[in-house]
């Protein structure tokens, strides 16, 4: 286990190091407009690869040590689906590129798009196949293949600055990928997975089934994990000038690096236990050991000598940096007892539990931030870190008090066929009173307060349009943070035992609406309805309404029937036959999707919503036929 966890601590250092260095070499060789598009496009790459990578390696590193004769199929079926919604996530993107700005123009080619796509495919298997590595209990292989990648990468970046002088950082980044992944997947599936499979033949692999309730609560924790580590930086630069921003983000980037300590430490921990879950308790306590030792040391030194560290970087980091790194430094500390206890909580199948710490951990940090920022400055973020990480840690540490004593869990019996605790209290009747419910009622109603009464006194943003990124400068932070807990109410909805169709109801509407109603408050007007799709239907209404012009049913039209095929939506679901969590989250991201594409669904929205009723209508129909012909139980 400790090998492990050193293997992927050194391959984290290795990149970091490395990383550093093909940012140096492309500033040299490249121009600043050339360095800015291709950061852009692998800021972007990561960003849609980790809809799969993010949220299924928790799930690869829990279930491939304990797959058995199964090991192959599983991680086959992982890199497939991974395969499948990253390609649907970059063709979203890739038709919606006029919203990101300038900065990814060069994207906008059918080649360019096609090796984007390929490229961000490929960086979900390659963060996968780091998981895949860590629960064969060979992580020993991950710093070795992300040695290749990086040395890769810095070496095509030099030969491309000439061939390609737009496009070299980029594609040196992509096309490195591959020197990776081909040998490693080669090194998986026909050595180390058999090897595994021969030696567990006769463990029972575990159902799909059980998986992919452990991903529902799995990766919605890891949702929120990622939106508090790329959201903090984002509120940060919404509030401070560009030189506060890169203050911040140095010192954010050297902190950041003592979290992967306790990150990889944790996944280590929870291959192994996965593995061999008698020795869990044992784990718990070495765990502890090895990283107050190996974490504490360089915790004090980043602490003393913080403004030496980031002299190199200029004057002024070190006279406004300092601070910053300190706190994040010090919040390394109770962070290690929070990712080990979620490491503890992936073992024994908690997931209803981890989601819930991570969301708690995500609100905390960026409310706190959003908080402290005005009165602390840059450093209030550092302050916000520190605070949420040891109440988290706290909390933490009396839920890990059984796993450190070595007394399992109690468990219900599995005679329900259910493989995980949060499946089987899903199983459960409801209380009678839902207190749970209630408090997420709330917290919708607070998300609401916070993000439309700051909203509402917000300056104009003087233009018509604006992208994705200049409406997340031009809103207040605390709207922002209203906004993740909106996505953090919905998220825990779906969590609950038992549906609550109204408070998810709400929560979408909500979101909905808030995400329509921002660019009104900043006087950027919505895109009208098309006249030869909606002219008729806007002018009946607006005669209805007794108005002059249907200029405003045209504005309003294509909320209106993104709301409908909404409902539409949830009802062709159901009907089909999707769990209600399914239905929830889908629906979810439609709302989410329907935002971003809005023009698109303007100029056609009426047609979409007719033949989206229809199919609604055949499904449900057909499903009525069938039931009404079923035979009596």
């Amino acid at each position: 286990m400790f090998r492990n966890a050193y293997a992927l601590m050194l391959s984290t250092g290795v990149s970091a190091a490395l990383g550093l260095g093909f940012w140096l070499v492309a500033a040299r060789y490249y121009t600043e407009e050339a360095v800015g598009q291709g950061s852009a496009a692998i800021a972007a790459m990561r960003l849609l690869a980790s809809v799969t990578a993010t949220t299924m390696i928790g799930a690869v590193v829990r279930y491939v040590p304990r797959a058995g004769r199964a090991t192959g199929s599983l991680v086959a079926r992982t890199y497939l689906v991974s395969s499948v919604v990253v390609t649907l996530a970059c063709v979203v993107f890739l038709l919606t590129l006029d919203l990101w700005g300038d900065s990814y123009a060069p994207l906008g080619t059918l080649s360019a798009g096609l090796v984007f796509t390929g490229s961000c495919v490929a960086w979900a298997i390659l963060t996968l196949q780091d998981g895949v590595l860590t629960g064969l209990r060979k992580a020993v292989w991950v710093p070795v293949g992300n040695a290749v990648f990086s040395v890769g990468k810095l070496l095509l970046l030099a030969a491309f600055a000439t061939a390609l002088p737009v496009l070299g950082v980029f594609v040196s980044w992509a096309a490195a990928i591959a020197l990776s992944v081909l040998p490693l997947g080669w090194l998986v599936f026909r050595r180390l997975i058999p090897r595994q499979a021969g030696a567990d033949r006769d463990r029972e692999p575990p159902r799909m089934r059980e998986i992919g309730r452990f991903l529902a609560g799995d990766s919605v924790g890891a949702l929120f994990s990622l939106a508090m580590i790329n959201l903090l930086p984002v509120m940060v630069a919404v509030r401070f000038d560009a030189a506060h921003n890169g203050f911040f983000y140095i010192a954010y980037t050297v902190g950041g690096t003592m979290e992967f300590m306790a990150i990889n430490m944790a996944s280590s921990l929870t291959a192994h236990a996965s593995h061999s879950p008698g020795h869990l308790a044992e784990g718990v306590r070495g765990a502890l050991r090895r990283m107050a030792v190996l974490l504490v040391p360089v915790v004090l030194l980043l602490v003393l000598f913080a403004p030496r560290i980031l002299a190199p970087f200029g004057a002024d980091y070190a006279a406004h940096g300092t601070l910053v790194l300190r706190l994040l430094a010090a919040a390394a500390l109770p962070r290690v007892v929070v990712e080990l206890y979620i490491g503890v909580l992936r073992v024994q199948g908690r997931t209803g539990a981890l989601a819930a710490l991570q969301g708690t951990m995500c609100v905390l940090v960026l409310g706190s931030a959003a908080v402290l920022l005005g009165p602390l400055g840059i450093a209030g973020a550092g302050w916000a870190m520190l605070i949420a990480m040891s109440v988290v840690a706290a909390v933490s540490a009396l839920g890990m008090r059984s796993a450190l004593a070595g007394r399992p869990r109690r468990r219900a019996p599995e005679r329900d066929g259910y493989g995980t605790d949060w499946a089987r209290l899903a199983a459960r009747p409801a209380p009678r009173r839902p207190a749970d419910a209630l408090l997420l009622w709330g917290l919708l109603g607070l998300a609401a307060g916070l993000f439309w009464v700051p909203l509402s006194q917000a300056a104009h943003a003087g233009r018509t349009r604006l992208t994705g990124a200049e409406l997340m400068g031009a809103l207040p932070p605390v709207t922002v943070t209203a906004g993740v807990l909106m996505i953090v109410v919905h998220s825990a909805a779906v969590s609950l035992r038992r549906p609550r169709p109204a408070l998810l109801g709400a929560a979408l509407l909500v979101t909905v609406a808030a995400l329509h109603s921002a660019p009104l408050f900043l006087g950027i007007r919505p895109a009208a309805a098309s006249w030869e799709w909606h002219g008729t239907l806007a002018g009946f209404l607006a005669g209805a309404a007794g108005l002059d012009s249907p200029v405003a049913v045209l504005r309003a039209l294509p909320f209106v029937l993104q709301l409908l095929c909404l409902a539409l939506a949830a009802v062709l679901l159901r009907a089909a036959g999707a769990h209600w969590r399914v239905t929830a989250a889908a629906v979810w991201v439609l709302g989410v999707a329907g935002w971003v594409a809005q023009d698109a669904f303007a100029a056609a929205g009426l047609p979409v919503s007719v033949g989206l009723f229809a199919v609604t209508a055949v499904t449900y129909g057909v499903r009525a036929r069938v039931s009404g012909r079923a035979p009596a139980a």
